[in-house]
């Protein structure tokens, strides 16, 4: 134990922790705000005379032109707002400690799940410190050697490796890189056993699986390029093409979603495993999809309906003879799997295989069986069925976690599956699909003691009195004294569910002495698709007061206060965030909204957003819609108050929630931000949402926010005890 002086007391420091207390005196942080407040001078941003109006009613818009990514005005207001951030970024002193601490914990080897194309056993790899994870292969008990490295598509690991599918036989693979992030990405194809490159590059794909039939070529999906920004221009049309291998893309045949008739936002292929059928799922938004099949091995067939109704989704999970499995939440809100015989398979043929149960249902397959995931106060509990829906039995789990993965081919003896929770890395282990045993396949070696914490799951309530989970981890050791530095996360939007997960950066923010909660607040799908309507559309506020209430209850409990509270969340998190900081700017000290959706009324004008109105609705839907959405939207309901210190984070080639969001909103805080909390933005050079970051650039990006955080929260220096 290590004591340290706080305030004028004596405060209990975690083992193992790096962070000290802040100085003694209330006035000398006071003073030193508001030294930092005078030297803290933000770029000057215009403002235009842009008036929108909606239904009789005109909203201003002063700073659209920040919506011109390609302009040189908004590359030079840009490159402003980098300077003085970084300037007060540079005063935090043990900035370059906590990214020491970061990149030891992110610097172990990391190994995925094995899989089998081929001859060969696949995995992904990361050294520890590599940008991008290596893709490796091994042929029966021989040395694994490098398949793909995407550390040297580019010399900064800014072009990453975005999906890999192999040919029925293996002895081709179809790859996608992305560059700088942005969904728009880049297909090769590469004879396996050559490395030979075949035929040229597929320019200009988006938001797509790559779903190979036989040997001969893969489905994909795209939209037509944009004729002005491809960062920011609305795609509205995404189609469904057929690659044939060695021929140029021009040549590629449209397969759906290419006729008026057929328009929807989101068109993806799934050819089943035994080259039968060919799967479609067409949906307008992110929600609910409506699916068609084909007979593959009928050189006459033609697509038929499975499903129609757009409220609920449908995908096809695998199928046997001329039988298809069907994942659903039709009829189903916490998902169920029902067959139905392909000659006929509307929903009016479905059958129930593994009928609904009080919990949300994940499956996959693997060996000829069903394994089903199931999500009880989001922990997995995974059993094992035959194709019939028999019950096989229970898999044994190492603790109370998530478990993942679950998937090989339909002739697999073996499977793998991935365990991790906020404390424990994630473990892969080996799987005997016959016999049920597992052991350990892979156990990282890192430089975290997991055993030195607690993760601990509580059920707060709500404002309407709903009971909501929320999952809390510490030091064994941290004193309930409401003066620990807490970061809580949320998202609460689009059916998705926040399992616990073991991240590097995360375990950085334990060993600095830092609570971590995460809130299971509606809007996700951790209780199916009841409690993500829950949240949705004119029932939005619903995810606010959950996690207002998550803050609240951490502060009760004594966890923390909110002089010490920071609260973050990314993309539909950000606005989660943007949200909460306006409605209770005095519930947390420190704001983190990163990549958000801070402007509702125009969010579905750019790039794919018109599809996530299935969460959202639009401000054109009716006038009560817009009243709503603009009584929410971060940007619309900044006030002249005192903030908290916010930081807002974004990258400069995100084409899914576009630069511009958080662009607006930052200005308009700094116009209007009355107290001495700094309001920054940092914008990411040649990044997009976030997938495919570089480690180089993860280390640089968690050291900046952690050390805003603390430094807001008063902590003015480190204390590195002896290890």
């Amino acid at each position: 134990m290590k004591t340290v002086l706080t305030r004028g007391a004596l405060c209990t420091l975690v083992a193992g922790s790096i962070m000290a207390c802040q100085p003694a005196v209330e006035e000398q942080q006071a003073a030193e705000q508001e030294q930092t407040m005078q030297t803290l001078t933000y770029p000057s941003t215009r403002k235009g005379d842009v008036v929108d109006t909606y239904f009789g009613q005109e909203v201003a818009d002063p700073y659209r032109w920040l919506e011109d990514d390609r302009s040189e005005e908004t590359g030079a207001w840009v490159d402003a707002q980098n300077v003085v951030t970084q300037n007060y970024l540079s005063q935090i002193t043990y900035r370059g400690e906590i990214a020491e601490v970061v990149r030891n914990l992110i610097n172990y080897e990391r190994v995925s799940a094995p899989f089998t194309e081929g001859e060969y056993t696949y995995f992904y790899k990361n050294d520890g410190l590599q940008n991008q994870s290596v893709v490796y292969r091994q042929k029966g008990d021989g040395e694994p050697e490098v398949f793909l490295d995407p550390n040297k598509f580019s010399d900064d690991g800014t072009i990453s490796l975005a999906a890999l599918a192999f040919s029925d036989d293996g002895s081709l693979a179809a790859y996608q890189t992305s560059t700088g992030g942005s969904d728009w990405r880049q297909v090769y194809v590469i004879n396996t056993e050559t490395m030979e490159q075949v035929g040229e590059p597929l320019q200009d794909v988006k938001f797509s699986g790559l779903s190979w039939y036989k040997n001969e070529g893969f489905y994909y999906s795209s939209y037509d390029k944009p004729e002005g920004s491809e960062l920011s221009e609305k795609t509205d049309q995404h189609k469904l093409y057929y690659h044939v291998v060695d021929t140029a893309q021009a040549e590629d045949v449209k397969v759906f979603g290419h006729t008026e008739e057929e328009k929807h936002r989101y068109v993806g292929a799934q050819v089943s495993e035994d080259n039968r059928f060919l799967m479609v799922s067409a949906a307008v938004t992110t929600s609910g999809n409506r699916a068609f099949v084909k007979d593959l091995s009928d050189p006459q067939s033609t697509f038929k309906l499975v499903k129609e109704d757009v409220s609920t989704d449908v995908r096809l999970l695998t199928t046997k003879d001329d039988t298809l499995y069907l994942v659903t939440n039709h009829d189903a809100p916490n998902t169920r799997i029902v067959s139905v015989n392909a000659s006929a398979p509307d929903v009016a043929n479905w059958q129930d295989v593994i009928p609904e149960t009080e919990n949300v249902l994940v499956p996959s397959t693997a060996g000829g069986f069903i394994f089903a995931e199931y999500i009880q106060d989001a922990i997995s509990k995974v059993y094992q069925y035959t194709l019939d829906g028999e019950q096989v039995r229970a898999i044994e789990l190492p603790g109370i976690g998530n478990a993942g993965s679950f998937a090989a081919k339909a002739d697999a003896t073996q499977t793998y599956f991935t365990f991790a929770n906020y404390t424990t890395p994630t473990t892969i282990f080996s799987l005997d699909i016959k016999s049920g045993e597992s052991s350990v396949f892979n156990a990282p070696a890192i430089n975290f003691d997991g055993s030195q914490y607690v993760s601990e799951q509580v059920f707060y309530t709500s404002k309407d009195g709903t009971r909501v989970p929320m999952i809390i981890t510490h030091h064994k050791d941290t004193e309930l004294n409401g003066k620990n530095p807490t970061l809580l996360y949320g998202y609460g939007g689009f059916n998705v569910s926040l399992m616990p997960s073991f991240s590097s950066t995360v375990a950085a923010w334990l060993e600095l002495g830092g609570v971590y909660a995460v809130a299971n607040i509606r809007g996700g799908g951790e209780y199916g698709k009841e409690w993500h309507q829950a949240a949705i559309q004119m029932k939005r506020q619903n995810a606010f007061d959950d996690f207002i209430a998550a803050g609240e209850y951490l502060i009760a409990q004594n966890y923390t206060s909110s002089q010490y509270l920071a609260i973050r969340g990314g993309s539909n998190g950000g606005l989660l965030v943007g949200a909460v900081a306006n409605q209770r700017p005095d519930l947390a000290q420190v704001a983190l909204p990163a990549v958000g959706v801070m402007d509702m009324l125009r969010y579905h004008t750019f790039t794919a957003g018109a599809g996530w109105a299935y969460d959202y609705g639009t401000a054109e839907q009716s006038e009560e819609m817009f009243e709503y959405l603009k009584g929410y939207s971060p940007l619309h309901n900044i006030r002249a108050t005192e903030y908290p210190a916010i930081m807002v984070t974004t990258a400069d080639r995100d084409d899914r929630v576009v630069p511009a969001h958080s662009f607006k909103y930052a200005a308009t805080l700094q116009e209007f931000q009355q107290g001495s909390n700094p309001t920054l933005i940092r914008i990411e050079k040649d990044a997009g949402h976030g997938a495919g970051t570089p480690v180089s650039k993860t280390i640089e990006q968690f050291a900046d926010l952690y050390g805003f955080t603390l430094w807001n929260m008063g902590i003015r220096s480190l204390d590195t005890p002896a290890q």
